[in-house]
């Protein structure tokens, strides 16, 4: 195998499909790179790829001393392995052979807590650490992905000058990288990334039933309407890649190919954390929540298979049907209607994604920049949108900014369509067709624009039963009232 005449800039443990693609980006901006994994075929398989795609200056090692050995000091060493034990095993490996002022860095979806013990345990042997969130999947890994590095900061300027080249590049708001902040906010970060894309998935799953279920649209029509909304306030990556699917024929049999997927959501578990993570810091995040409850539902094909069986002998579809079987669609009213709601619903699901992300920042006094955010998350990343460009501009605006929701553009774009948003969530309850993205949306919408909900009565049973107390909204103070004992002489 051949080595480098000189000493290496960087060095990539790990050597799965994202590990591969993310070594050959950086060998192709110049930077030259040893690689290594456990499985030493890997590696071979990525020296060949890096000749055949174009005689890129990467480098193979079989064994962790000569791998580490091959890197110019002080050195920086990416991993991406499976996070949890293979990640602390991997450290091990390669700890050994580094030295004072050398780098590790995380590239895997890693629970930010990790991330900070590594950190604190590599601080105590002389070794700095980075917890990186790398978003964009394989091809984002091979031709620019959206990162977003927490940690060392002394470990980030040791590899800025590769980040910006490899990271994705946006004109006029330059690469998708930016030194998030310390111990693991890198991680958080691309968790709540990844609930926010959980939401942005199942609104658009659910624009789908509708417009399948209730507008019978075809496959075809649906590609139409989908590259259609990609030319729009609607522009981004998701939508795009939805249009591509529903052109796709099945090549095992007749038809198209989304039509023969199982519908079984699979997960990783970041979505799930971040559910965790907004009710651990009281932050509302229904949209999310709402997309989480759907894979869980999702999963339970069996059941549902059963339970629709019982309901379709019970007459319910019989039912829904009459009710519905005089009524024409307006195909072309209910797209842009479902437009308009998927596009207010997203609002709501960023603006509970960023308001996570502020909890936590100070909670652990990260001092995190959403607007900055917003910027490296409009290329390379999967929740890459047009959209993200307005986010930026609204925290520019006003970095205090209490929820995107009242900021004055989005609060205008809302208004304007809360009317096709509410409609297009009746006309689904209507058919029996759920679409809890929109609908919690819509509840987070009209209960955050309400200046008085009915919580007054759930704190009045919480005293009456639990002599919890209450406030009172025309004097100061905290009041307990004997409820029970008035109502009892009231009924004698």
């Amino acid at each position: 195998m051949a080595q480098p005449t000189n000493l290496t800039r960087i060095g990539l443990a790990g050597l799965a499909v994202m590990g591969q693609n993310l070594a050959l980006n950086i060998a192709e901006k110049g930077f030259p790179i040893s690689v290594y994994n456990r499985t030493t075929s890997k590696v071979d398989e990525t020296v060949e790829r890096a000749q055949q795609e174009g005689k890129l200056p990467v480098y193979g090692y079989h064994d962790p001393k000569s791998f580490v050995q091959s890197i110019q000091k002080p050195r920086v060493i990416i991993m991406l392995v499976k996070a949890g034990v293979p990640v602390d095993q991997t450290i091990k490996t390669l700890s050994a052979y580094l030295e004072k002022g050398d780098c590790i860095i995380d590239g895997g979806n890693e629970w930010y807590e990790n991330t900070e013990r590594r950190e604190k345990a590599m601080s105590e042997l002389g070794l700095l650490y980075l917890g990186m969130g790398v978003s964009g999947g394989e091809e984002g890994a091979r031709h620019g992905p959206s990162l977003m590095p927490g940690g060392s900061f002394e470990a980030y300027k040791n590899i800025e000058d590769i980040l910006l080249k490899v990271a994705a590049q946006v004109p006029d708001s330059g690469p998708c990288v930016t030194y998030i902040g310390q111990g693991g906010s890198g991680n958080f970060v691309k968790m709540v990334h990844n609930g926010i894309e959980y939401g942005d998935m199942q609104l658009i799953a659910e624009a789908y039933d509708v417009l399948k279920s209730v507008g019978k649209l075809t496959n075809e029509e649906l590609q139409s309407v989908f590259s259609e909304w990609n030319k729009g306030e609607l522009l981004s990556f998701l939508i795009e890649i939805t249009a591509d699917i529903f052109g796709i024929k099945d090549d095992k049999g007749e038809g198209y190919l989304v039509d023969k997927v199982l519908d079984k959501t699979g997960m990783k578990g970041t979505g799930k954390w971040t559910v965790q993570q907004a009710a651990e810091l009281s932050i509302a995040a229904p949209t999310i929540e709402a997309s989480l409850d759907a894979r869980f539902l999702s999963g339970l094909k069996e059941e549902r298979v059963e339970a629709a069986k019982v309901f379709k002998s019970s007459g319910l579809d019989s039912i829904l049907n009459e009710q519905h079987q005089h009524e024409p669609v307006d195909k072309k009213k209910l797209v842009d209607d479902v437009r308009k709601a998927l596009y207010a619903a997203k609002i709501c699901s960023y603006a509970q994604g960023m308001n996570l992300i502020r909890a936590k920042s100070i909670e652990k006094g990260w001092d995190l920049k959403l607007g900055e955010l917003a910027r490296i998350w409009k290329g390379g990343c999967i929740i890459r949108a047009i959209f993200l460009d307005r986010i930026k501009k609204a925290y520019d605006r006003n970095p205090n900014l209490a929820n995107l929701l009242v900021d004055p553009e989005f609060a205008k774009e809302i208004v304007d369509r809360q009317s096709a948003w509410r409609r297009v969530v009746c006309l689904s309850i209507n058919y029996g067709i759920s679409t809890p993205g929109m609908a919690a949306s819509l509840a987070y919408f009209d209960t955050y624009r309400r200046e008085s909900v009915p919580a007054n009565l759930v704190q009045a049973q919480r005293d009456y039963f639990g002599a919890h107390t209450y406030e009172r909204i025309d004097m100061e103070g905290s009041f307990h009232t004997e409820w029970f004992k008035i109502a009892k002489q009231s009924r004698i």
